[in-house]
């Protein structure tokens, strides 16, 4: 069997511009070629990429290797045992992890914390100019969710005839910070 040679990434805006995503990109190149990929992204940006989004990156490499640690876990009746290999337990690039998250955060929303009556989803997408400023500063994205809710609140309870004083509105923001081209930003708000 031929191994392939691991290709590197001419250049960061060849990842981020030309379709590279997240999505496509493997474990294994990821692996072979994060090194490269940060440093050419801190010549051609003149920054590094951000701390947490760098330390989310190694720690998805990390995810589920069973000689970065693990659990022993024995059935009580049959007393068969599992080796169980921490995971990182982040949403941005890790998918079985991003998809427990998922499954887990909806179970206890439906479960605990929404009301069973009809709901109806929101989503809320910002400019790409908007996106970066919305990710590095907290008060602004705070600002624009506040903005979201009170445009929401008032069009529902327009539509049901209703005022502040005689309906009460509820809501449930999820903000997807991550695009497909590894770009960190608040790329849109999802309303519930």
């Amino acid at each position: 069997m031929v191994e392939r040679a691991p290709k590197p990434f001419q250049s960061f805006k060849e990842f981020q511009y030309k379709g590279i995503g997240l999505r496509s990109l493997s474990f294994t190149d990821l692996q072979e070629n994060l090194e490269t990929f940060l440093e050419r992204f801190q010549l051609e940006m003149g920054h590094p990429l951000p701390a947490f989004v760098t330390k989310e990156f190694y720690d998805y490499l990390n995810c589920g290797i069973l000689a970065n640690g693990f659990l022993r876990v024995q059935c009580e009746k049959c007393h068969h045992e599992n080796l169980v290999a921490f995971s990182c337990k982040h949403r941005g690039f890790c998918p079985s992890c991003g998809a427990r998250r998922m499954v887990e955060t909806a179970a206890h929303l439906v479960d605990y914390v929404l009301p069973d009556q009809p709901i109806r989803q929101f989503v809320l997408t910002f400019p790409f100019q908007l996106r970066p400023l919305l990710a590095v500063r907290p008060k602004i994205m705070s600002a624009c969710l506040e903005i979201s809710h009170r445009a929401t609140t008032a069009f529902l309870l327009k539509k049901a005839g209703l005022s502040k004083t005689t309906g009460v509105i509820g809501g449930v923001t999820l903000i997807q910070r991550f695009g497909g081209a590894c770009n960190v930003n608040v790329r849109h708000f999802r309303n519930h």
